[in-house]
């Protein structure tokens, strides 16, 4: 087994719910286990800033599953979420990266682990710090990455306790 960290983000509809469904939907399939979620936060959009404030937050899982597989694992608990790539950085329902996947380092068309803007976004590195504040990524503790962001806008909307359901 492995550990691996996602990040998870939406701002259109019910993004609870969406997060918890895809969520279960994760933790529910054979060679997964969701280990650790952080709380929810409140924060403003990036990229495209011209729409409603997301929540985000991060969770660490426990896999038998290599990284694209587990991927796709979420790709799908993105679709049943009603997911529709249209915009990039754009509003959505559910989203869900693939952060970190212990011992890999990986660029491919696909997907690229570490995250290649992970360490510059406030909405990941607070709530990964939550769960995982010595986890080093890119040579650095994620602790001292938060350390250098702008996390004056993040509010906790709702604590860890908030999955499962």
């Amino acid at each position: 087994m492995k550990t691996a960290y996602l990040g998870l983000g939406g701002n259109m509809g019910d993004v609870q719910n969406a997060m918890g469904s895809a969520l279960d939907t994760i933790h529910n399939h054979k060679g997964v286990t969701v280990s650790a979620v952080s709380p929810l936060y409140k924060t403003p959009p990036w990229g495209v800033i011209d729409q409603p404030w997301f929540l985000n937050c991060c969770v660490a899982v426990e896999t038998a599953l290599p990284p694209m597989p587990l991927l796709e694992i979420c790709q799908q608990a993105e679709r049943a979420g009603k997911r529709q790539r249209t915009q990039r950085w754009g509003p959505r329902t559910i989203d869900i990266d693939v952060l970190v996947y212990e011992g890999v380092e990986q660029e491919t068309d696909t997907l690229t682990i570490p995250h290649p803007r992970m360490t510059a976004r406030a909405f990941v590195m607070l709530p990964l710090a939550d769960i995982a504040p010595n986890l080093v990524v890119a040579g650095k503790p994620v602790l001292n990455w938060v350390d250098g962001l702008d996390t004056s806008e993040l509010q906790v909307a709702q604590d860890s306790s908030w999955w499962p359901v």
